[in-house]
């Protein structure tokens, strides 16, 4: 990357040299613009990932702000949505030509070396009427390469033309309409390159967290078709060693207010917190393994008294006190955005109402000794 930027410079300085030294008016200016611009493109193009701008990758087709899924780039939403500050998202899987991902004995998803996830977050303007537009805050791109996985963070221009890699992340503030009708103003934050890695760690590698086949392992709408999308992708050439929907593990939607409560609840907590709090998580020292299918109530937190949460625990004594959800660790820690208390750590700035309400019915309607 560093040669592409010495190249870029020296474009530049060409390009100023020959607007000083020949005044053949404006559109000869123009002319020399568009050429400069044209050899930085093909530069970029032909370079190694990241790019600098994310138009350049061709992921979508059409305008880039309709975020139309192009050649080889497959639509996913996992079951349930990991909560970013009521931020929507659209999500995508790019996969090299040819190349294939295979589910592995683990039950996780080996992809290919050239892959890219594929992460857009963006706000209705009115959340009652999203066809009133919306605006394009991040996209987050996590790269398959010779080393593994990397993050990179592209932060989108007020125009809403394109993205642009920025390692340091960033903050704005995003204003918007709620469901409810109210207007909500939110200082969004957009990660650091580096702190990606504190929710995207597998035993201290970078790994995706939404792309598994328990949160894949249910029906999508593509549009022409409504199917399993695990079942889509194979049929598509792009996975293999799917074997049916009862072969494999398979998530709910926590926000199905008919499911059952405690399966809800379970949900919510593995999508928003089991990539920490697992055993091969960074959270593992906690003794909270927080996946969907963990039935040890120890290991939930039930009765616990936490191994080392400092200030976060407030005035509570156990992760879970069943029967008192507005008493337990856990809630308090949900129901906070204080630095050293909030949990998640980073990702939220605000908190999640119907989260936090979800875990305090569910702690609620266990019973209490």
């Amino acid at each position: 990357m560093m040669k592409l930027e010495r190249k870029i410079s020296a474009y530049l300085g060409l390009l100023g040299l020959i607007i000083l030294g020949f005044a053949c008016g404006q559109q000869e200016e123009k002319t020399e613009v568009k050429k400069a611009t044209a050899v930085l493109e093909a530069e970029e193009a032909d370079g190694k990932y990241p790019y600098k701008r994310l138009s350049t990758y061709g992921f979508f087709e059409g305008e880039i702000t309709d975020l139309a899924a192009g050649e080889n780039v497959v639509l996913y939403k996992p079951a349930s949505s990991l909560f970013t500050d009521y931020a929507w998202k659209s999500r995508f899987v790019y996969f090299p030509e040819g190349e294939v991902a295979q589910i592995n004995n683990e039950e996780e998803i080996d992809f290919p070396e050239g892959s890219v996830i594929i992460k857009n977050f963006y706000y209705p303007v009115d959340f009652r009427d999203p066809e009133k537009g919306k605006r394009i805050i991040e996209t987050r791109l996590m790269i398959n390469g010779e080393e593994g996985w990397e993050a990179w963070p592209y932060i989108w221009n007020d125009e809403q033309t394109d993205a642009v890699l920025k390692v340091v992340g960033g903050s704005t503030e995003v204003s918007f309409t709620n469901a409810a009708g109210e207007e909500q103003l939110i200082d969004y934050i957009v990660p650091n390159k580096n702190q990606c890695k504190s929710c995207h760690n597998k035993s201290e590698i970078m790994a995706p967290i939404g792309v598994k086949v328990k949160h894949l392992n249910n029906e999508l709408d593509y549009g022409s078709q409504t199917k399993n999308q695990l079942a889509f992708w194979s049929e598509q050439g792009y996975l293999n060693g799917f074997k049916g929907l009862e072969a494999h593990p398979a998530m709910i939607n926590y926000e199905t207010e008919s499911l059952p409560l405690d399966d809800r609840a379970m949900a919510y907590l593995d999508i928003n917190c089991s990539h920490c709090h697992s055993a091969e998580g960074p959270a593992s020292t906690s003794g909270l393994f927080l996946t969907h299918d963990q039935k040890d109530p120890m290991k939930l937190g039930i009765n616990k008294t936490p191994v080392a949460a400092g200030n976060g625990a407030g005035s509570f004594t156990f992760d879970i006190y069943p029967g008192h959800g507005d008493e337990s660790i856990m809630t308090h820690r949900m129901n906070s955005t204080e630095v050293g208390v909030a949990m998640p750590e980073i990702g939220r700035t605000t908190i999640h109402k119907e989260g936090v309400q979800l875990i305090r019915d569910w702690i609620n309607s266990m019973e209490s000794e």
